[in-house]
């Protein structure tokens, strides 16, 4: 878990535990609930403190990137170059320092879209960010299973090299959701809000699984601006269908 702390953050070192990055891939998914979870309550400080509610969205997703050090966004931003570049150039493009104008259009929409849930569901975003940022990590794990390692570098490590299985690699994630689902069970009320729940997480798993497939079929394997790609794609997926199936007021301030 540590290894995963400081590879997928920039939280500070866990003191008197050394990182093993071994395997860290498993640890993502919880992972990124906790960062949801953090992101959701700035929102809900800033708005509690009458900032308006774009300015809180807006902050919302600034502080995830700050979490992260952007290493998803820059994965979104490399994939996106590379798959436009051409097959023959789609490994030149996505090692390129150098953000393309793909990767710029991807940034803009992608993020507009995240403002634009975030506006829509509100206070609602404490119980929708933290799952969506959850099933983004977890799209990966799909990935580094079905697919092969693209290196850009002769010598390499990737999650692949440590991989054990779909089954043991999920299995702290799979724990986690069920654990999730059963609290859900237990505090909603509603019989269509808990089906609409339901269909969420069946959504959560069928998004996981297409998007990487399709990214993976796309660019022939797998990397780690692939892995990040997935990560933001299947995340903002899944806001969208929050806001679908969600309601909350019309924006004010």
């Amino acid at each position: 878990m540590a290894g995963s702390w400081i590879f997928y953050t920039t939280f500070p070192k866990i003191p008197l535990i050394n990182p093993e990055f071994k395997n860290i891939a498993q640890f993502a998914p919880p992972l990124g609930f906790f960062i949801g979870t953090i992101q959701s309550y700035i929102f809900l400080f800033l708005r509690t403190n009458s900032w308006s509610i774009y300015a809180s969205a807006l902050i919302c997703l600034a502080s995830g990137y700050l979490i992260t050090g952007g290493l998803h966004i820059d994965g979104l931003m490399d994939t996106f170059d590379g798959i436009f570049a051409g097959k023959k150039k789609r490994l030149k493009a996505m090692k390129d320092s150098k953000v393309g104008s793909f990767g710029v259009q991807a940034l803009v929409f992608i993020t507009l879209i995240q403002i634009a849930c975030i506006l829509k569901i509100q206070n609602l975003i404490i119980f929708v960010l933290p799952i969506c940022l959850f099933w983004g990590r977890f799209s990966n794990l799909f990935f580094i299973e079905k697919f092969k390692y693209m290196s850009y570098k002769k010598k390499s490590i990737s999650h692949k090299k440590f991989w054990n299985g779909f089954k043991k690699e999920s299995l702290i994630s799979i724990i986690f959701l069920l654990i999730f689902i059963a609290y859900q069970f237990v505090s909603i009320t509603s019989q269509a809000i808990l089906i609409k729940f339901l269909i969420l997480i069946l959504i959560g798993i069928f998004l996981s699984y297409s998007i990487p497939n399709i990214l993976g079929n796309k660019i022939g394997g797998f990397n780690g601006d692939a892995c990040g790609a997935s990560v933001v794609l299947v995340e903002t997926a899944m806001l969208f269908m929050h806001c679908l199936l969600y309601t909350s007021p019309s924006p004010r301030d």
